[in-house]
Parts: C-alpha cells; sequence; structure tokens
C-alpha cells in the first residue's frame, strides 16, 4: 500500500511538473501570436488576406496558402512571429549582394513557412513547414536587434525562407534596426502587394530579388506562382530608391533558353537600368527536383554572354566558385574592380564609389 501511495504521489507530481512545464512552454507561442496587417474583415468571420498576391479567403480555423496566418474568431493572426528558426552570421556576398557593402556579415534571420511552393528550394526542410513542426528561438524584435549589435553585423538580412510571411516581425525589426544604425536587406522572391511592399521598403536598404523565370507557365509549373508581382516588386523596388540586385538560377533545359533571357535581360534593362547587378546561379538537385542534373557551366556563361550583349554592365556567375565571373569589373575600362574567390574578398579598386584606374561611376553602396 505504501509503495502504491508514493507511486500515486510521484505520478501526481510528475503530472503537475508536466503540466507546469506545457504552460510555460505555451507562454512564448501565446505571446508571440501578432495580429497581422494588410488584412481585410469580411462577414461569418472570414478574413482576406492582403499581404501577397495570392489574397488568401480564410475561414476561421484556417491558414491561408503560406500555412503561418491563421484566421481565429475572425482576426487575422501570424504564427510565425518572433520565431526565428534559423539565425547565421554570413558574407554579405552569400546573400547574393555584391554591390553592397562587399566584404562585411550580416546578420541573417528566417522563420518557417513560404507563399511559393519551389520544386527546386534548397531551404524546403524550413520553407514548406509550419511554425509548430519546427525547433525555433523566440526573439522579439528588441532582443533580436540588441544581438545583431553585439555582433558586429553592420546590417540585418531577412533571409533564407520567403520573408514576406514574416511580413510583420520584419517590419518590427527593421524599424527598430534602422533606429540604432544598423542596416537592413532582405532576399525575397519579392511575391508582395505593393502597399505592403512601399511600407516596408521606407526601412530597406537592399535587396535581392529571385527572377526565377520571365514567364507564367514558368512560375506555374514550378512554383505556383505568377510572375507580373515579381516584376512590380522590382519595379516599386527601383522607385522607392532601395538598393537592388537580381538572381536567375539557371534550370538547364527549363528557363535557359535564348529568346526568354532575352526577353528577361532587355526589360531588366528598360525598366531597372543596366547598373542593375543581375546572378546566374547555379542549380543543383534539390527537392523535388533531385533528378536534375547541375547546371553546366558553359549554359550559365552562356547567359551572361546574353546579358551583356544585352546591355547589362554588371554580371555575375554564382555557385560556380572560382569562376571569373564572380569579379566585378569595371564597365569602361575592363579592369578587376572587386576580386572574390567564393565569399571572400581578395581586392577591392573601388575608391569612393568610382573606378580607381579611369575615375568611372559604379553603381552600389560602398560605404
Amino acid at each position: 500500500m505504501r509503495r502504491l501511495l508514493r507511486l500515486s504521489a510521484s505520478l501526481f507530481f510528475f503530472f503537475v511538473l508536466l503540466t507546469a512545464c506545457f504552460y510555460l512552454a505555451g507562454i512564448p507561442a501565446q505571446l508571440s501570436l501578432k495580429e497581422a496587417l494588410f488584412y481585410e474583415k469580411l462577414d461569418h468571420k472570414i478574413v482576406q488576406c492582403h499581404l501577397c498576391p495570392r489574397n488568401c479567403i480564410i475561414p476561421p480555423t484556417r491558414r491561408g496558402f503560406c500555412g503561418v496566418r491563421e484566421n481565429r474568431e475572425g482576426i487575422l493572426y501570424s504564427l510565425s512571429y518572433a520565431k526565428p528558426v534559423a539565425i547565421h552570421i554570413d558574407p554579405i556576398e552569400k546573400k547574393p549582394l555584391f554591390h553592397f557593402l562587399p566584404g562585411t556579415t550580416a546578420f541573417s534571420i528566417a522563420t518557417a513557412g513560404c507563399n511559393l511552393r519551389c520544386k527546386f528550394c534548397q531551404n524546403w526542410e524550413i520553407s514548406q513547414a509550419k511554425p509548430e513542426d519546427v525547433e525555433y528561438l523566440y526573439l522579439e524584435p528588441e532582443d533580436l536587434v540588441k544581438k545583431v549589435k553585439l555582433s558586429g553585423s553592420p546590417t540585418i538580412a531577412y533571409t533564407y525562407t520567403e520573408p514576406t510571411i514574416f511580413y510583420e516581425y520584419m517590419l518590427e525589426t527593421a524599424k527598430l534596426a534602422k533606429e540604432v544604425g544598423i542596416r537592413n536587406i532582405m532576399h525575397s522572391a519579392g511575391y508582395i502587394n505593393e502597399a505592403p511592399l512601399r511600407q516596408l521598403a521606407k526601412y530597406l536598404d537592399a535587396a535581392n530579388i529571385d527572377l526565377k523565370g520571365f514567364s507564367d507557365e514558368y512560375y506555374a509549373k514550378m512554383s505556383e506562382g505568377t510572375l507580373e508581382p515579381v516584376l512590380k516588386t522590382l519595379k516599386v523596388l527601383k522607385e522607392e530608391g532601395v538598393h537592388l540586385e537580381i538572381t536567375n538560377l539557371v534550370l538547364s533545359g527549363f528557363n535557359d533558353d535564348e529568346d526568354t533571357l532575352v526577353k528577361m535581360c532587355l526589360w531588366i534593362k528598360e525598366n531597372l537600368g543596366p547598373d542593375t547587378p543581375l546572378h546566374f546561379s547555379r542549380a543543383f538537385p534539390m527537392y523535388k527536383m533531385l533528378h536534375l542534373n547541375p547546371t553546366p557551366v558553359e549554359t550559365l556563361e552562356r547567359a551572361r554572354k546574353i546579358a551583356l550583349d544585352c546591355g547589362l554592365k554588371y554580371v555575375y556567375i554564382g555557385n560556380v566558385a572560382g569562376h571569373p565571373a564572380e569579379n566585378t569589373y569595371c564597365p569602361k575600362c575592363g579592369k578587376i574592380l572587386i576580386e572574390r574567390k567564393g565569399y571572400f574578398i581578395l581586392q577591392n579598386n573601388i575608391e569612393d564609389g568610382k573606378c580607381k584606374f579611369c575615375g568611372e561611376k559604379i553603381e552600389g553602396v560602398w560605404k
């Protein structure tokens, strides 16, 4: 009997402790619930999200396409607020940003989720996951900015997954970061509506946008998206004065035909300017494209030549370490301005924003 009583008492205290643990573990999760911005309340507690071009209509207890915005009793909440699942200090060149503070570091964060379904995603374990399915660190914007300050990184990067889906977290962090002199950069697919983008752009210093292809057919097949909203994003960022670079992941046989590349490069030149840096990135087998062969280097070199022939001044090849097209060349005299080896800077010949050899002005943010 005594043994039974001791066992009962032990079980009682175990369940008390277990309940307390669940309660305490739930506190951060509840605190991190944040009412979403840019949504509309409809009848019968239905809401419509207007953050991205999907404009999801969401009944009570349901989530939008991204999986991180949930309707609770007619109020739309962000479930990823203050829940970073990835925190790293990266070279700025990894974003990739080649014309923005070269040789510096970027304090980089992401939360779970995405509003696209790219079959070739390299971070699919977190981008295609729900917030509750991935381990996270609870970190309010104030605490995040303090960590960035302590790290010594001059920038904070919203990256890895799709920053649009943790918009509220990014926006509040960006505001605080700007107040203490930390610059904000974003690597995004650009699938966001104009109003939220313009509000965010007031606090953004630089962005690299993935222009995944140049047709609706490609976007629909490979990412379950559309092209036009991304082109609009690029124009808005340019209008708002955000330093802009573009990445095009080249999938051999899918988005590398000459006509498409010419159309894309001419659009960039005519709408964003010939000084806009363009990165052609090598694709490797990932996620649902494991059957894919790595993009041949010759394909990337051909794409770069097409871009240069179209009049773009700064065209790079990415994911091919040691390739000469990692370097920045002066568009006037042709000399190496920034020599790179992977993420390392070997020499920098830009002085006061100009080529030190011929004085040509070089587009970018150099200080």
